[in-house]
């Protein structure tokens, strides 16, 4: 860009100058050249911005798989730890700054180590993977869904008053419950799988630490109490 306003300002002094026609026909070869070389330059660097756009696209698509692989439990393709810890902290604090009720519910899969223990640990793998279909089949919207760690799992529920929260993890439960366990290698029925379940409600004073610990207290109380059941706070 500079070279051509350089051709140009030359230009412009030459014909002010000029004589007669032939010098006036040799500045007007130059600026056509120029332009010419000008036109070229610019064609290339269009090709290069292109490419640039095509790679720094790719670029951007690749970050975002690696961030979605980073926040995905591998095994049952639902959200991780990290991605629970994140999630519920913005809710919570979504939740409190709106006046919104947010329910969190934790669910353990019963007898999980005699499963490991009996059939191996493919069939475990098999059994979490259960789990996680049904929650997917039936957690919906603007719910968020964990593997909290192991054989625990979690759910927020914003916008989501205790009642209906008890609503949904029953309802999960039996979902659940309603699935044989089959082992692939040999089609042998090895039963069906159940999980206990807590449930906690957010407290206007509440902060996130101590809203998992009430939920985890309440499925605890449900494994005490026999399992196979959801409890909540009261």
């Amino acid at each position: 860009s500079q070279s051509y306003d350089a051709s140009l300002d030359g230009a412009s002094k030459k014909l002010s100058s000029a004589k007669n026609g032939d010098q006036v026909k040799a500045v007007v070869e130059m600026l056509v050249k120029s332009t010419r070389e000008m036109r070229e330059t610019n064609k290339a660097l269009e090709d290069r911005l292109s490419l640039s756009k095509t790679e720094i696209s790719n670029l951007q698509h690749s970050l975002e798989a690696i961030r979605a692989e980073s926040l995905t439990d591998p095994l049952t393709g639902l959200g991780n730890r990290k991605y629970f810890d994140r999630s519920i902290e913005m809710a919570v604090r979504t939740a409190l700054a709106n006046g919104e009720p947010l329910s969190l519910m934790m669910f353990d899969i019963d007898h999980f180590k005699s499963f490991n223990d009996s059939y191996g640990h493919l069939t475990g793998d098999q059994v979490l993977r259960l789990v996680a279909m049904s929650l997917k089949q039936t957690i919906k919207g603007q719910d968020i869904t964990a593997r909290y760690g192991g054989e625990e799992f979690a759910v927020v529920l914003p916008n989501t008053a205790l009642r209906q929260a008890l609503t949904v993890a029953d309802h999960i439960r039996r979902a659940v419950m309603a699935k044989e366990l089959k082992k692939k290698s040999t089609g042998e029925i090895l039963g069906r799988v159940t999980i206990s379940v807590g449930v906690s409600i957010l407290k206007p004073d509440d902060d996130t630490d101590s809203l998992i610990e009430r939920a985890d207290a309440c499925l605890y109380a449900a494994k005490r109490n026999g399992r196979n059941r959801v409890i909540c706070e009261v």
